[in-house]
């Protein structure tokens, strides 16, 4: 450890420019991280964070909320499937929102999705976690994204639906229920009616994009999708998991991501075991004179990988406070936060392939013979 700390103070600027190397990368990963969650939760949130476990599409909607249609006959059959208890419409439009809380009177593609309200206005298909202030429990009432609360969608503003001009006042705010990154609002199944009949009066009714199920006592969500599935090739059910997870583009969005973070995973290990191979070689003679005076292999690699260690945690740290004000962001209406799971998880798998690189000068280090030493051959290569 004395040893390893020395040789650290004596060069401070050589290992804090690598400090500051690992740190920038440690930010970059965390960043990209929360940049993916936080588009993804744009993208099906509200989907994923809604309390129906098991929701129904149409075949011909292609998984995509807006483009399914559930007609009475297909809704009679899922009803009818053993192991079904509650089933609830859902319906989602899309409208040009005007919230009076925008100071700017900007107009914003708003979604607002409908579902038919119970006790307390949970019913099924409403958000799973209301934030602040409460369910709609009434007609023209609704509950947004926290992420849409800066653009003026906040607790007590009005949201005018362009171009019928339904009005809506926002009463809750509810966790992560944004849908295709734009502003969400959850309302009445009826409220969802009237917005559509405002924008077109002349259309008829229009039918649920999707049906909520919530399976009866004792069976299991994966049972009752395979009971309902069975009923007809027309239906296509998908626990609330599934469907957020296969809703068309969410996995090529992680692909790309992770093609990214693969690319992170190897950088750091690379340069970290190059610098630490460049000093090997560096300081080749006094790693031989340090041999040639007894000095045993094991301390000189466990210097070595003491100050692997030091600088790979050191930049961690770094990275990680540079990272946490950033996450509490908002970015370009995604919700951005702080991923817990990912500072350990890159913490472990960046020090662990710190460590392992390293190795390779650790390497060099156990190759220097004494006997070699002192005739001064040095470090082997």
């Amino acid at each position: 450890m004395f040893l390893a700390l020395k040789e650290m103070a004596r060069a401070k600027v050589r290992f804090a420019l690598l400090i500051a190397a690992i740190a920038l990368l440690v930010f970059l990963i965390l960043f990209q991280q929360s940049l993916q969650n936080g588009l993804i939760t744009g993208f099906i949130g509200a989907i994923r964070d809604q309390n129906a476990p098991v929701l129904v599409y149409s075949v011909d909607g292609q998984r995509v909320l807006q483009g399914s249609v559930i007609t009475p006959e297909m809704e009679a059959q899922v009803r009818g499937a053993p192991g079904v208890g509650e089933v609830g419409p859902i319906g989602q439009g899309t409208f040009t929102g005007s919230p009076s809380g925008n100071d700017d009177g900007e107009t914003f593609d708003t979604t607002v999705i409908g579902y038919e309200l119970g006790p307390d206005g949970n019913g099924i298909g409403a958000p799973s976690t209301v934030v602040d202030g409460r369910l709609p429990m009434a007609e023209d009432e609704a509950v947004v994204s926290d992420a849409d609360v800066q653009l003026g969608y906040g607790i007590g503003d009005t949201v005018t639906l362009l171009p019928g001009g339904k009005q809506i006042t926002v009463v809750g705010v509810a966790l992560d229920v944004q849908l295709n990154v734009s502003p969400t609002l959850f309302v009445s199944y009826d409220t969802y009616l009237d917005a559509v009949a405002s924008v077109n009066p002349d259309a008829g009714t229009p039918l649920p994009n999707v049906l909520g199920v919530v399976p009866v006592d004792g069976v299991s969500d994966e049972e009752v999708v395979e009971s309902i599935n069975a009923q007809s090739l027309e239906l296509d059910a998908l626990t609330r998991d599934d469907a957020a997870a296969e809703t068309p583009g969410v996995a090529q969005v992680q692909q790309s991501f992770n093609i990214i973070f693969l690319l992170y995973g190897l950088v750091v290990p690379c340069v970290t075991g190059l610098f630490f191979l460049i000093i090997t070689f560096q300081k080749a003679n006094s790693l031989t004179l340090l041999r040639a005076i007894g000095a045993p292999a094991g301390r000189l690699v466990s210097s070595l990988l003491i100050q692997v260690g030091i600088i790979i945690c050191a930049g961690l740290l770094l990275g990680t406070l540079l990272y946490y004000p950033v996450s509490q962001q908002t970015l370009g209406g995604l919700a951005l936060r702080f991923e817990t799971a990912a500072v350990v998880f890159w913490s472990v798998l960046l020090l662990t392939l710190g460590l392992a690189s390293s190795l390779v000068a650790a390497r060099r280090v156990l190759r220097i013979d004494p006997i070699e030493a002192t005739t001064g051959q040095g470090v082997g290569t």
